[in-house]
């Protein structure tokens, strides 16, 4: 099933489980039914990259409270975290997401193999580098509602990792 997926283009497992992890560190809780409303995926395909990421203890259920739904929730540990643990793991799912990319990318529709991959050095204030992440997220609000209402995405839109890093360089 996953391999149909990522061979038709929808997001590759680890994709849909970097935004798994995502959405739990913004909602709380979420059940593979308000995770597939969410990601635009199917309640089963949510479900079980959901029971991957408990099977390896990235995630665990949390008490259901209508006796049906089965909610998921980061470990105790994990939500007491900053950017410490979580922060770490989601930038190693970014880094294998693109290196899956680099590797596949001439699969993709000839429209869809661009890489729109930059770096640079700038010389900023801490007030200046907040600045520029507030206006980074502030781009990427403006499609985020496309992320949990399916029927605002334009047709050919598909789901693009959006990554920046922003930090100051030490000495070495």
């Amino acid at each position: 099933m996953t391999e149909d997926l990522v061979r038709t283009g929808s997001l590759p497992e680890h994709a849909v489980r970097t935004a798994l992890l995502e959405l739990l560190a913004e909602h709380g809780t979420v059940t593979s039914t308000e995770a597939a409303g969410r990601l635009g995926l199917s309640s089963g395909l949510c479900s079980f990259h959901l029971r991957q990421l408990a099977r390896y203890g990235l995630i665990e259920e949390a008490p259901a409270t209508d006796g049906r739904a089965r909610p998921w929730r980061l470990p105790t540990a994990r939500r007491a975290e900053t950017d410490g643990g979580f922060g770490e793991l989601a930038r190693g799912l970014e880094d294998e997401s693109h290196r899956h990319w680099l590797a596949r990318r001439a699969e993709a529709p000839a429209e869809w193999q661009q890489d729109e991959a930059f770096s640079a050095v700038v010389h900023l204030t801490p007030a200046e580098l907040a600045a520029v992440a507030e206006e980074f997220r502030r781009v990427l609000a403006r499609y985020r509602s496309r992320e949990t209402d399916p029927a605002t995405r334009p047709a050919g839109a598909r789901p693009v990792a959006a990554v920046a890093r922003l930090f100051p360089l030490l000495d070495q």
